[in-house]
């Protein structure tokens, strides 16, 4: 895709993410090494625990992304439309040899200058709770010697404790999602940003994903004190 195409798609995706966050009537409020103060932001891998469909779309009103996702989302409505607009990476869950085509795909994108985004979850959870991160995927960063940069995602209530309306977890449906979201009282997700992690400044000994992955884990878990 021509440079001026591609960066024209992005700015589409960006506003449309925006739009539709404020027809939500969500609130995005930032921390730490934010990407839209960075102009040097490129060829980044963002790691980042999952809560509900909107983490995506708060991310991409910031700047647009690739993102990393299960192939199910294809089908959602208008969502599904737009995660393929945004030349998404979709993933067969569970199928080995699909996570290492991903990977291969994932480290090309990242050498060719891209942005990506990947929840190492693997799913959903209601924000009280961090499940245990996989780790293929880190491995595309590493290939790519790109950069990691860990992203904390919150949705509080205005007396501090945890809003878990917003989730799109369990046996929620995404028409029971938007209605939820709908209902609530000035809704406000919290992204913080972790200082990038340069996986080309780091010793032979430190680029192990298994790692890598662990040590994000546990920045996420803390900062969320979970």
């Amino acid at each position: 895709m021509p440079l001026s195409t591609k960066k024209i798609k992005l700015l589409i995706i960006k506003w449309w993410c925006k739009r539709l966050l404020a027809t939500f009537n969500i609130r995005v409020l930032t921390t730490g090494h934010v990407p839209l103060k960075n102009a040097t932001f490129k060829k980044t891998m963002i790691v980042a625990n999952h809560i509900s469909w909107t983490d995506i779309h708060a991310l991409n009103s910031l700047v647009a992304l690739r993102f990393v996702a299960k192939a199910e989302i294809k089908d959602w409505p208008v969502f599904g439309f737009l995660m393929r607009g945004a030349n998404t990476l979709f993933i067969e869950r569970g199928k080995r040899q699909d996570a290492g085509r991903i990977v291969n795909v994932a480290a090309l994108s990242l050498m060719d200058g891209d942005n990506l985004c990947f929840f190492p979850e693997g799913t959903t959870t209601d924000g009280t709770e961090i499940k245990p991160f996989k780790s293929s995927l880190m491995q595309a960063a590493i290939e790519a010697n790109a950069t990691i940069q860990p992203v904390a995602i919150r949705y509080p209530r205005l007396n501090g404790s945890i809003n878990t309306g917003i989730a799109y977890a369990g046996e929620t449906t995404m028409l029971e999602s938007m209605q939820q979201i709908l209902f609530q009282k000035n809704p406000l997700v919290e992204l913080h940003f972790f200082e990038p992690i340069h996986v080309e400044g780091l010793s032979e000994t430190n680029k192990d994903r298994r790692a890598l992955t662990l040590q994000i884990q546990h920045q996420i878990q803390q900062k969320l004190d979970l």
